[in-house]
């Protein structure tokens, strides 16, 4: 399945494609794409429904996040080997975790706001993991049972803030408009998380290319780490960290600026495009 949201910001109400890919609507079926819905007992009812009988959204509009009410976004940083080379760190020997604001969620085509005076706001594209159930201390073996499905992210880094400004990189990162997530949540059944191509272009050059293979940590083994310390509920997202290709890496580096435009795309995910543009 592939679980969306369409509306105005903060108005978006819950949808699902059908197999000719039309958006058909959730509402009132489901109150929202919550955790209530993402718990494996509610997509196993959202799995028993005939989707070409729901009503069809002819003009949906813009297009949220898939996710209604994202409690934790859990981040992992370093976690392709280029990228840990081109940001001239080691290699980890355990994942680096950290935290972003869920209030820097936005939509999978809505527009990147740089902060005031930022010169150096920086592209990421990851694999999002959605939890589906209450995960504590799992083993890897049975992690994938606690995963909802999977969605693309920018993890949009501000690199002042998130590196000169005391070390703590949520800090970079929490600014609004920077993750969007989407267009989608594609259900676990439906795809490989550990086969994914990734690609990110800036003003249509390619910047990231690469494969979820390369992941120094896969799904199964984030998972499991992350609920050795921190209980998982369902909804909770985990974002699994960026291929090379960043412009903190680039030499010299290159940073977004007001009017470039962001092209996204990950296999079995759908798209995102953003403009970016200076914060009123």
């Amino acid at each position: 399945m592939k679980l969306l949201r369409y509306g105005p910001m903060g108005q978006e109400l819950p949808g699902i494609l059908d197999s000719t890919g039309n958006i058909r609507a959730l509402r009132p079926i489901v109150r929202d794409i919550d955790a209530t819905v993402l718990s494996l007992e509610g997509l196993r009812f959202l799995g028993a429904l005939d989707v070409s009988k729901l009503p069809l959204v002819s003009n949906p509009g813009r297009l949220g996040s898939p996710i209604g009410a994202v409690r934790e976004i859990i981040a992992i940083g370093l976690n392709y080997r280029e990228h840990a080379k081109e940001s001239g760190l080691p290699i980890p020997s355990e994942p680096v975790v950290f935290g972003k604001s869920t209030s820097s969620i936005s939509g999978p085509d809505d527009d990147i706001l740089l902060p005031p005076g930022s010169e150096k706001t920086d592209w990421e594209i990851e694999l999002g993991i959605v939890i589906g159930a209450v995960a504590r201390r799992v083993t890897k073996e049975v992690a994938r049972q606690y995963v909802a499905g999977y969605c693309m992210v920018n993890d949009v880094s501000e690199r002042a803030w998130q590196i000169e400004r005391g070390g703590q990189w949520g800090k970079g990162k929490s600014f609004d408009t920077f993750t969007p997530v989407g267009p989608w949540l594609v259900t676990g059944d439906e795809l490989d998380p550990n086969a994914l191509d990734l690609n990110l272009q800036v003003n249509g050059r390619t910047c990231q290319q690469g494969n979820t293979s390369d992941l120094i940590f896969d799904v199964d083994a984030v998972v499991s780490y992350v609920s050795q310390f921190m209980t998982l509920m369902p909804g909770d997202l985990i974002i699994t960290g960026t291929p090379a290709g960043v412009g903190l890496g680039m030499k010299p580096p290159k940073y977004l600026a007001d009017g470039d435009v962001i092209d996204m795309s990950v296999t079995g995910l759908g798209t995102q495009r953003h403009a970016v543009m200076k914060a009123v």
